[in-house]
């Protein structure tokens, strides 16, 4: 609905952006039903993830929600650069199909991290509206996460498991280091998600599992 607003660059970005979007999407949608086929639990968890971000898209204005798509691209950044850290303590025993999804996901995180931002400001921006949107974000990304994760908890028995939950804490308060401050620093006006120093090895990540596929 803003391509007449948009200039040719932007409106180019924002259509590769949605492209990428679409394609996360449907590889995502792939790797939860073969999650949901093992872990039931998820599916009360998925169902309400559906309803909450539903009512969001018939509540929120248009604005609103290019405010939440831009707050939302700094926090899954913020994502990217805390897992760049910890890369290899993080999947040194994953499953490599899933641990190649997520950091090709995560290094498109960090190649478009600004589109949703220019679009959003060339809609007329406003940064007590992005601010309330990013914090939003954080705040269903954080709940709906913790679900996810103590289901699946419960289904391998682990949830009672006091190691399991210091590690966990141990990463929750490591990531709101790095989260907290870029989110902090994202509320200035002056402020461009280009401004972000970026994880140096996720662009030949991208472009080794653009190669490979996801």
């Amino acid at each position: 609905d803003l391509d007449g607003d948009l200039d040719c660059d932007l409106a180019v970005a924002a259509a590769a952006f949605v492209r990428q979007e679409r394609q996360h999407h449907g590889q995502h949608r792939r790797f939860n039903d073969r999650i949901m086929a093992r872990f039931g639990a998820l599916r009360f968890v998925e169902r309400l993830m559906a309803w909450t971000f539903g009512l969001l898209r018939r509540r929120m204005s248009s604005r609103f929600a290019l405010a939440f798509a831009a707050g939302f691209e700094t926090v899954a950044f913020s994502a990217a650069r805390w897992t760049a850290a910890r890369q290899r303590r993080l999947f040194a025993d994953a499953d490599p199909t899933a641990t190649s999804l997520f950091l090709w996901h995560l290094a498109e995180e960090v190649e478009h991290k600004g589109v949703a931002h220019d679009v959003y400001e060339a809609s007329g921006g406003g940064r007590v509206r992005y601010v309330l949107a990013m914090t939003s974000s954080m705040v269903l990304l954080a709940g709906f996460t913790t679900m996810g994760t103590l289901s699946m908890l419960w289904s391998t028995r682990r949830i009672f498991n006091p190691l399991t939950h210091l590690r966990m804490l141990v990463w929750s308060l490591s990531f709101l280091f790095e989260l907290l401050p870029n989110m902090a620093i994202s509320a200035r006006p002056s402020h461009h998600p280009d401004d972000f120093v970026d994880p140096m090895f996720f662009g030949v990540d991208l472009h080794e599992l653009d190669v490979a596929g996801p």
